[in-house]
This record gives C-alpha cells, sequence and structure tokens, in this order.
C-alpha cells in the first residue's frame, strides 16, 4: 500500500538521490517499504525509482530477502573524478609520510559545497590498536577535528549556520565530549582559532582523538579542506596531538601547495573564504 499522503512531491532525480542517500548508509539493504517510508514517498513512486536505478547499475535487489542495495557503481564513479582531478596523486605522498611520523590515521577532507567529505587516507598504524573509518563519509561539522580546521577559518555566525544546517546528530551518535549547545561548539572553536588547528577528545567517536589543521589554497583565500590525524585516545593523548601540532601544520601549508594545481580548485571560486578573525 502506498504511503497516505506525499507531503513534499519531488522530481524523479531528487527522489533518485534521495534513495540512493538513504542506502549508502545501509549496506545490508533495506526493503522497499522501509524506503518509501522513511523518505515518505509513495510505494509506487519509490519502486519506479528503484527500477530504473537497478537498470542503470546503481542498485541492486537481494534475490533471497528482497531488499535493495547500492553498488559500487557510485564509488566507482567518486574515485574516478578524484583520480582524474588529481588529488589523491598530489596529496597521497604528504598523507603517508605525515601517518609514518605520527604513526596514527592520517585523512584528507575537502570542502564540497557546503560539508566536507574525506577522500583520501593513510594509515600510520598497521597493526595494533588502531581506528580505520570508511572513506566518503561527510564530517560532522560540530564535533569533529576535520569540521572544526575548517570552520576556524570562518567567522562564528557562518561557522554556526553551517552548523545548525548540518545538524548536531542524536545524543548517542557521537562521543561524550561532543558539544550539544552553541555556547560549548564555539568554545572548542575558539581554542582551535587560538591555536591554529583544531583537537577534540572522545567528541567525534567514543575512545578516539583528533586533531585536524585547514588546507588553504596557496597564494589565496579559498578553503581547500583539512588534514587530520586521529587514534584512540589511550595513545593519541592531548599532549602527545600538542607534540604532533608543527608536524601537521606543515603537512597542511605543503598540502596547499601541492594541491593548487589541481583542475578541481585551478580558476574556481567559493562561496566560503577565509577570515580567520578571534571572537569574530
Amino acid at each position: 500500500m502506498d504511503h497516505p499522503k506525499d507531503p513534499a512531491p519531488q522530481g524523479q532525480i531528487e527522489r533518485a538521490l534521495a534513495v540512493l542517500e538513504m542506502l549508502s548508509g545501509h549496506a545490508d539493504g533495506l526493503a522497499l517499504f522501509e524506503i518509501a517510508d522513511r523518505l515518505r514517498i509513495p510505494r509506487s513512486a519509490t519502486h519506479r525509482v528503484l527500477t530504473a536505478l537497478a537498470a542503470q547499475g546503481y542498485v541492486r535487489q537481494d534475490r533471497s530477502h528482497g531488499t535493495y542495495r547500492m553498488t559500487a557503481k557510485i564509488a566507482s564513479l567518486g574515485f574516478t573524478f578524484l583520480t582524474a582531478s588529481g588529488v589523491t596523486d598530489l596529496a597521497q605522498p604528504v598523507l603517508d609520510r605525515l601517518a609514518r611520523e605520527s604513526g596514527e590515521l592520517v585523512r584528507l577532507a575537502i570542502v564540497d559545497g557546503r560539508a566536507l567529505t574525506w577522500v583520501a587516507k593513510a594509515q600510520g598504524s598497521p597493526h595494533g590498536l588502531r581506528y580505520d573509518p570508511e572513506m566518503g563519509q561527510v564530517a560532522r561539522l560540530c564535533c569533529s577535528a576535520t569540521g572544526l580546521a575548517w570552520l576556524l577559518c570562518l567567522p562564528d555566525v557562518e561557522a554556526l549556520a553551517l552548523v545548525a544546517e548540518q545538524g548536531w546528530g542524536q545524543p548517542d551518535e557521537h562521543g561524550p565530549n561532543a558539544p550539544r549547545t552553541e555556547t560549548a561548539f564555539l568554545k572548542l572553536l575558539h581554542q582551535a582559532r587560538a591555536r591554529g588547528y583544531s583537537l577534540v577528545v572522545e567528541s567525534f567517536a567514543p575512545g578516539m582523538s583528533a586533531m585536524a589543521a585547514p588546507v588553504v589554497q596557496a597564494g589565496g583565500r579559498e578553503i581547500i579542506g583539512s588534514v587530520s590525524i586521529a587514534g584512540p585516545t589511550v595513545r593519541l593523548t592531548e599532549a602527545r596531538m600538542q607534540l604532533l601540532a608543527s608536524t601537521l601544520l606543515d603537512a597542511a601549508r605543503e598540502l596547499s601547495v601541492a594541491m593548487a594545481t589541481s583542475p578541481v580548485w585551478s580558476g574556481r571560486r567559493q562561496d566560503i573564504f577565509v577570515t580567520p578573525q578571534a571572537g569574530s
């Protein structure tokens, strides 16, 4: 049975994108009715969207359970784009070296519109306890070191607007030290701005610490993204992160120069620019 109401009618493209975004967070797949009910799209329309996506190879239906899953086609397109842009080739040597020197997970996130997406990584801890999440995730701006490293370059008003737009997440979604209010968030932001890099302990995830520095286009004011070091809190303590600060900042500056030649940023303008003013 179709959902009784479709309160926000959407075009087929918008619906298809909404379905893909939902399936991206459910590797085990979802039934048609689950997708329709969660997105508040009529089930008949959901079936049409899924059929079209399956025909193009973006989703497949599990024959035994009837659930729908994403294929790797979207990921393949993303990696093809990053390869063509030169981002991974330019950044990887810097990330590899920073991972060796820190012994922890190093990641590069790039600004994509009004969000940050992790696109490249290097693991400096080949064995034992380590933190190594999936790539392609969007960073939670309010509580991740990656997000704070971007937002420290922006005025408070704009940083708060981006956080509000993305949301604070559910109470149990992040670490125990994740900020839940604007006041708590601004305290973290101002501390990061004073240091020139962000530092969080059990904020983005329980038992995990991280630090990050902004990557700014060399010779300009455009924010490219941020580079981070993350690892288990028992090993990546606040004292150790402070010792790694100069190494991280050096890597951020090197990335700024290296990635300036990528066609992703060459000749491009953004709505968001660096305006780092303390207490803004």
